[in-house]
């Protein structure tokens, strides 16, 4: 097994310090390296309108239904040793590439749930996601609080992102997870449904790495909860992360427990 040494985690620690200083903290998720609305629209126009045809990654695959599955998953199959990794996908884009590196290494395979203006601004992340065989998925345009708004403001917060997906990757995602919530509503399940996704993706592992308690806080809460069938919930964005993910990764790897994407998780 692979191992990310002392010095490559500081050399990581080092990439992704900058960006936490102003990271914002909310219940169940976070928005590290957040850019005022104004901004993200400003980027989004010249991120997508850059995007080449050459640039367009491969096709993600679409949402599919797991019949014996709720609306609402928070965890998969109990019976088979296999675990999700999930990540909401904001921050600084070289965090993110360390950590699907560091997961690479492993030979496991992550769920990335994107926000709209974090593809508007690194619209390259979308194929490095795809390209490492890992799911991708939408995670609301702006990143906002999407349980409180008003029907026609959460229908624009899943409609934009999957828009983006569908622009730069030809599918709307493989999953919806709601923003600033672990869970959905009735109304934004319901939209949701209407956007394309059977299934919101929840979770039953919250690793509060969003708190920033250190990388081995971070790896003691994953590995006290986790166990056949979880959907972990990690983020993008945060050094400490990027830290714990190997011995993550290697402490499931001794237990049997491999590292799928969601869709193989349920399949």
């Amino acid at each position: 097994m692979v191992r990310v040494t002392t010095t490559d985690r500081r050399g990581v620690l080092r990439t992704g310090a900058g960006l936490v200083a102003g990271a914002g903290l909310a219940a169940g998720c976070s928005s590290p390296g957040a850019a005022p609305h104004a901004a993200a629209s400003s980027a989004a126009s010249s991120a997508l309108s850059a995007e080449s045809p050459a640039a367009t990654p491969r096709a993600a695959p679409a949402p599919r239904s797991f019949p014996r599955q709720p609306a609402q998953i928070t965890h998969g199959p109990r019976d088979r040793p296999r675990v999700a990794l999930t990540f909401h996908g904001q921050g600084d884009p070289e965090t993110a590439r360390g950590l699907l590196t560091a997961a690479e290494k492993h030979g496991a395979r992550l769920t990335v749930l994107a926000v709209g203006t974090w593809l508007d601004q690194y619209p390259q992340l979308a194929r490095r996601i795809l390209d490492g065989g890992h799911d991708l998925g939408n995670h609301t345009q702006h990143h906002v609080a999407v349980n409180d708004m008003a029907e026609a403001g959460a229908r624009a917060e899943i409609t934009g992102c999957a828009d983006r997906l569908k622009r730069l990757t030809g599918s709307i995602g493989t999953w919806f997870r709601p923003s600033r919530a672990p869970t959905a509503s009735p109304l934004v399940q319901r939209l949701a449904r209407a956007a394309g996704y059977p299934h919101v993706l929840s979770y039953d592992v919250d690793s509060l790495d969003y708190t920033r308690p250190g990388a081995p806080a971070v790896t003691r809460k994953v590995l006290a909860e986790v166990r056949n069938g979880s959907v972990v919930s990690l983020h993008f964005g945060y050094p400490d992360t990027v830290a714990a993910l190997p011995d993550v990764l290697e402490e499931l790897a001794r237990r049997g427990l491999h590292a799928v994407t969601t869709t193989e998780l349920l399949s």
